[in-house]
């Protein structure tokens, strides 16, 4: 049993094909991150199937897809490629942790949930859907930089005009409007192995309380399915207990927990043995 790993998309997507189409939910991270990481590697049973995968995103942060504890503990990066940070499913996150040796702390917890059947928020929230404009778009990406700044992402130098503007221009960002103005957004991914994932849920703190989050989530949950897609996925927070409530009212439901660690500093020294009795 061993990691093998590909700086090669293509050459992952087909050692991989098994497991990516077979847990496409849980690797979602990891066939997102696919075509921009730095490393890809998958774990490879002593009769050749792939149960674990992985993508490797500079500065060396691991995100785990689908992957065995045993996998995951194993994991050792190239020699001078310390980890600053690793993200996934919460066992094996905290085993690879654990095997590094190293001080780390938890940076955060999500919880990845996927739909069941779409419920209508009920009362429906004043107002309508729409998909935004390149008009919206300056609105939209200081919406974008509200988002991160509000999950404690460090916005210094980050343009979110480029993502926005790509996001509009695929159609894939929607508006939820109230009395003729833009009140909250949500955006739906590009689909991947027949599953997109929601995210970009944002609503004004002055706009919220009234639904419109509901809103514009139900229409991009719609939109996704009625553009075929097999399985539509969302992230939330752990420690934010409106949304998680929000998403199940929706139809949807948890899939697995996830953990990001941040390292600090170097690994801890084998402790010395006890002279021996003379």
């Amino acid at each position: 049993m061993t990691w093998y790993f590909t700086e090669d998309a293509a050459a992952f997507r087909t050692a991989a094909a098994g497991l990516l189409a077979a847990e496409a939910a849980r690797n979602t991270a990891v066939l997102t991150l696919m075509d921009g990481a730095d490393r890809l590697g998958w774990w490879a049973e002593p009769d050749g199937r792939v149960t674990g995968v992985l993508a490797v995103s500079p500065p060396g942060e691991p995100s785990f897809g689908a992957v065995t504890v045993e996998a995951a503990r194993a994991l050792v990066l190239p020699e001078g490629e310390e980890p600053t940070a690793a993200r996934g499913e919460t066992a094996a996150v905290e085993a690879f942790a654990e095997a590094t040796g190293r001080p780390w702390t938890t940076a955060g917890r999500m919880r990845l949930f996927r739909l069941g059947e779409l419920v209508p928020p009920d009362p429906a929230p004043a107002g309508r859907a729409r998909v935004a404009t390149s008009a919206d778009i300056p609105l939209t990406a200081a919406w974008a930089r509200e988002f991160a700044l509000a999950i404690g992402e460090d916005v210094t130098d980050k343009d979110f005009t480029g993502p926005v503007t790509e996001r509009v221009t695929d159609g894939r960002l929607v508006l939820w409007e109230a009395d003729g103005r833009p009140v909250s957004m949500a955006c739906v991914s590009p689909t991947i192995e027949g599953q997109a994932r929601v995210h970009l849920v944002y609503t004004p703190p002055a706009e919220r309380g009234r639904g419109y989050a509901a809103g514009a989530t139900e229409a991009v949950s719609r939109a996704a399915l009625d553009g075929g897609v097999a399985q539509v996925l969302l992230f939330t927070d752990l420690a934010n207990p409106t949304s998680n409530a929000l998403y199940r009212r929706l139809g949807y439901r948890p899939v697995t927990d996830h953990l990001t660690a941040e390292f600090r500093g170097e690994p801890e020294p084998e402790p010395e043995p006890a002279p021996a009795d003379g």
